[in-house]
């Protein structure tokens, strides 16, 4: 049995998607955040640098999403959820899995984090820090978060999916980084293709189940 270690409101939920995806049996063991909207330490004790998600199967530990997603695919059968090797398709998708975590969420994450950065200083240098905040997400983040946005829109207009033709990993793999990102990107474009691309993978059914089995995930109701 496959244990998913789930933290609320992460990216955790793609990999009970991906489960769902490969009608895999699991369970699923719920952490909630802190008030400072960390994970908690107990998470250490599975993983030494106490993330989400982490893996057991078999007596194997497997973190980072990436990794795990690979190791799903690989491991129980999932080249339906990959195109063909040698085409083009799959050289995007290549793109695409190691994209979500290598060049986006870095900016996401910072995104997020200057954004909480007045709220924990004391109370008496809030403005300041307040001001820092607004001006490097100004300056520095929202430039680059505008031209990863522009490219999530090019992609998905293409054909529809982040990879080809038809829904694949890649797909799961992009969905925490659009559906957060949709939320932290600074507003004034033409999204609506990235909106149908929403509903088409909130719409599976496998997407649903995986909402039923986890914690809070909040970017699914925007």
């Amino acid at each position: 049995m496959i244990t998913v270690h789930y933290l609320d409101n992460s990216r955790a939920h793609r990999i009970l998607w991906l489960l769902e995806e490969l009608g895999l049996d699991y369970q699923v063991k719920v952490y909630h955040r802190t008030k400072e909207y960390l994970a908690p330490k107990e998470l250490k004790a599975v993983h030494p640098l106490g993330k989400s998600p982490v893996i057991e199967d078999g007596g194997r530990v497997v973190a980072e999403s990436g990794a795990i997603m690979e190791y799903l695919i690989e491991t129980y059968g999932g080249e339906g959820l990959r195109p063909a090797a040698g085409t083009d398709e799959r050289l995007r998708y290549r793109y695409w899995m190691h994209y979500a975590e290598g060049s986006a969420m870095p900016l996401l994450v910072m995104k997020l984090i200057f954004a909480r950065i007045p709220g924990q200083v004391p109370f008496f240098i809030r403005p300041v820090a307040k001001m820092i905040s607004q001006g490097v997400s100004r300056k520095l983040l929202d430039p680059q978060l505008s031209d990863h946005l522009d490219l999530w829109i090019s992609e998905v207009g293409k054909d529809g999916w982040f990879a080809g033709r038809k829904f694949s990993a890649a797909d799961i793999a992009m969905s925490f980084p659009v559906e957060a990102g949709l939320t932290r990107i600074a507003g004034g474009k033409d999204v609506s293709e990235l909106k149908g691309w929403i509903e088409r993978i909130r719409a599976r059914p496998a997407y649903q189940r995986a909402l039923s089995r986890g914690g809070d995930y909040g970017y699914a109701k925007g």
